[in-house]
């Protein structure tokens, strides 16, 4: 009797550990979807053209994810083989530290945390659990691992002249695909703001204001209050001025908005959106604010899932962008793809030669592919990143 009873705790124990090992691809195959299709029709002269382009994304949560970033994956939008297929020179992933279980576009509370069980489902060390500022210090620490054992595939940028060498090796021969760190919201400062220059130390160069839900810095697109910058949210603007980070204001209240660029001198982001007048989503904030953002220098990167482009598929994505060329302006316009963020697409980033045929066979010009496909984000870290 008690070897069967043995044999039964020693088959459950067995069926936990596999449930463990198993349960973080599960997760992520029904979350992070890519949307069942024929091949992208991409004729010799657009995949050419591609293939001189500087590619940048600038927004990726890839590093949220059980997965090897050196691998290629047959889960998920990003890893650093499909990144060379689909000839990106700089992908920004975003470090995601806490996500409410009732998040939605409206009337999310903050008040609960669903990446507290992922943590330890994907069996992050402990000292994440109940630190969000942990959890940022561990997803830097996976990309610097990745380069680390393969620094001729990856290359972090942590300042302009990374970018430059980046830029040169690439030129050279050589094809590594660049990494710059950020942070999905500025909740992982734990309401500290000398972790500012922790977060700045661990390699992060840019910064969301906030995420789904209202935190110590401000009120979220998303959230409960519609505030603008707190006490705290302005000083910690401040702060990554002045240590040199680039401030996103991808999911911030509309008078978060207004408060940020009241104060900042330096020009911002939206790193991962939509625009309001192509689609009109409770994701996109109004066109006045964006237009604030382009004239002050700023970047907005256009997503690619249906809340944000109304649609998925490449055609839905260059209709926004086009809108945005329009609107703003061709050298405010970036590509914000929010890869591996639980939103389903319709291409990963291997297949980002779709929407360059798409903006082609649409009659954008040359130069406004190569702006919007990552010339303007080059040229607005050229001139925004430190040099130290």
């Amino acid at each position: 009797m008690k070897r069967v009873i043995a044999g039964v705790a020693i088959a459950i124990l067995l069926l936990v550990a596999l449930g463990f090992v198993l349960l973080p691809g599960i997760l992520e195959s029904n979350i992070n979807r890519v949307a069942e299709h024929e091949p992208y029709e991409v004729s010799e002269t657009a995949q050419a053209l591609h293939d001189r382009l500087m590619v940048v994304d600038l927004h990726a949560d890839t590093l949220l994810w059980a997965r090897d970033p050196l691998e290629r994956g047959s889960r998920g939008h990003v890893d650093v083989p499909r990144l060379a297929e689909g000839n990106v020179t700089l992908q920004v992933f975003s470090a995601v530290t806490k996500v409410p279980y009732d998040q939605q576009y409206t009337g999310t509370s903050g008040n609960s945390d669903i990446i507290t069980l992922l943590s330890v489902v994907q069996r992050w060390p402990a000292r994440t659990r109940g630190s969000l500022l942990e959890r940022a210090l561990f997803q830097a620490e996976r990309l610097k691992d990745a380069e680390a054992r393969a620094p001729e595939k990856l290359m972090i940028v942590r300042s302009a002249t990374d970018l430059e060498r980046l830029i040169e090796r690439r030129n050279g021969g050589s094809y590594p695909v660049g990494g710059l760190l950020a942070i999905e919201g500025a909740h992982p400062l734990e309401g500290k703001l000398e972790n500012i220059e922790r977060l700045r130390d661990a390699g992060y160069r840019m910064m969301g204001v906030t995420h789904f839900f209202d935190n110590e810095l401000s009120g979220s697109l998303h959230g409960l209050s519609g505030a603008g910058l707190t006490a705290f949210g302005r000083e910690a603007i401040r702060e990554m001025e002045r240590l040199g980070i680039v401030i996103d204001l991808a999911h911030a209240s509309p008078a978060a908005v207004r408060d940020t660029l009241d104060i900042a001198t330096r020009p911002v982001v939206v790193s991962h959106t939509g625009i309001h007048g192509a689609c009109d989503s409770p994701r996109n904030i109004e066109d006045d604010l964006m237009k604030q953002i382009a004239d002050a220098g700023g970047l907005v990167g256009i997503g690619y899932w249906k809340g944000a482009a109304c649609g998925t598929s490449p055609a839905d994505i260059v209709k926004s962008i086009r809108y945005a060329i329009d609107f703003l302006g061709v050298d405010h316009v970036a590509l914000g793809s929010d890869y591996d963020g639980a939103v389903p697409v319709a291409f990963d980033t291997s297949e980002l030669a779709a929407l360059t045929a798409e903006m082609q066979r649409t009659k954008f010009t040359e130069e406004e592919i190569a702006k919007v496909m990552g010339g303007n984000a080059i040229r607005f870290f050229r001139e925004n990143l430190n040099e130290s």
